[in-house]
């Protein structure tokens, strides 16, 4: 079986999106409660940025995992893997 990447740091992902799903519930709580924007346009933000935070982390493991061994079995596989890794970043940036 073809293990990913992030595999060995599987655990500090899942504690961060863990914290990131609070902030998410902690959001709503404060619009439920009708808190003023600003407080709440300042969690959304950290929470944004906690996410930027995890999909970096998860693109230097592709890069550093996937890309590396792709090209080590062929040019076209490691091809494959450069153009995946581009259209990640091409997402990350529009977000």
């Amino acid at each position: 079986m073809n293990q990913h990447g992030y595999i060995h740091r599987k655990d500090d992902y899942l504690k961060r999106l863990r914290r990131i799903e609070g902030q998410a519930r902690g959001i709503a709580r404060m619009v439920d409660e009708e808190q003023y924007c600003i407080d709440i346009l300042t969690q959304i933000s950290a929470m944004t940025k906690a996410l930027h935070a995890v999909s970096v982390g998860l693109l230097e493991e592709h890069l550093s995992h996937c890309v590396v061994n792709a090209a080590r079995s062929s040019d076209a596989e490691a091809q494959e893997k450069v153009t995946e890794a581009v259209d990640a970043i091409a997402r990350l940036v529009r977000s």
